[in-house]
């Protein structure tokens, strides 16, 4: 198993600020796109300081259990989910991390695709908040470049060990 890197909601807060200072100092993105659910919190806080709409872009790479140290086949969805109106301009296509850079990769090339946006995208720009070493993608932005590969625990992935049981347990006691 994979080394593992905990990440408080502290540091988090603060690897998305490094993040978008990144991003304003270089870009002016149109519309900022996040590859769920990874992006999920990455995009919400950034679409609010950049005043910018959102995208969702479902792909699913990991599951199962115990399978930190290998990434599965990738499936996408067959939309992208957004209020905008007229999708494109410049993209910023983000993740929470690049770890073979696989994902990113096979993203941009699904935007490209995508009948909405075809022949609209001036750029498509990347942004991470990690890349690991073994990562063969070079995001436009990224807050933090790793050394090795850790399995990287972001501060709300402890739902996922999580029963619903457990939380009306611990809440009913609280009214």
């Amino acid at each position: 198993m994979a080394e593992k890197l905990f990440i408080s909601w502290d540091e988090y807060n603060a690897t998305v600020e490094k993040l978008a200072i990144q991003i304003h100092e270089n870009y002016k993105p149109d519309l900022i796109i996040g590859i769920m659910r990874g992006a999920a919190p990455i995009i919400d806080v950034l679409s609010r300081i950049f005043k910018l709409k959102c995208a969702y872009l479902a792909v699913e790479s990991y599951s199962g259990k115990g399978i930190e140290d290998q990434q599965g086949k990738l499936t996408f969805s067959r939309e992208m989910s957004s209020t905008v109106q007229n999708l494109g301009g410049n993209l910023l296509l983000c993740d929470d991390l690049s770890d073979t850079g696989v994902t990113l990769n096979r993203s941009i090339e699904w935007l490209k695709k995508y009948p909405p946006l075809k022949g609209k995208i001036k750029s498509i720009k990347t942004a991470v908040l990690w890349k690991k070493a073994k990562s063969s993608f070079t995001p436009d932005f990224c807050a933090i470049t790793l050394k090795n590969n850790p399995w990287i625990v972001q501060p709300f992935e402890r739902y996922e060990e999580i029963r619903i049981e457990e939380l009306e347990k611990k809440h009913k006691n609280k009214g």
